[in-house]
């Protein structure tokens, strides 16, 4: 089985940043994908980035292209999500997930670190 805890959450005004952090434990963590996902209340999840474990191939919603940048650790099983230019509709709680395959659903899910951008 693999868990991953996330951190790095917190409050900010807007404009400013934040890096999250994802770390798995376990088994032997050798996913296809590592990505976040996030949750605003009243909203269903969504998609923020994801990255290729191997070879660290990075996608992103067009929503935080440009702003956040999803980066991997393969030494220390860490995944990275540096948030800048944050805007207030950024505020959910974020999720760090991973998935053996290189189709289908995550297999794996962390409990979720809240971010909060301020106006």
């Amino acid at each position: 089985q693999v868990h991953l805890l996330e951190s790095g959450g917190g409050l900010v005004q807007a404009g400013g940043s934040l890096r999250l952090s994802c770390v798995a434990s376990g088994r032997t963590f050798r996913p296809y994908f590592v990505g976040w996902f996030r949750q605003a209340p009243g909203k269903e999840r969504e998609f923020v980035a994801q990255i290729t474990w191997q070879n660290g191939l990075a996608f992103y919603d067009d929503s935080v292209k440009g702003r956040f940048t999803i980066s991997r650790d393969n030494a220390k099983n860490t995944v990275f999500l540096q948030m800048s230019s944050l805007k207030p509709e950024d505020t959910a709680v974020y999720y760090c997930a991973a998935r053996d395959g290189a189709i289908g659903k995550f297999d794996y899910w962390g409990q979720g670190t809240q971010v909060t951008v301020s106006s």
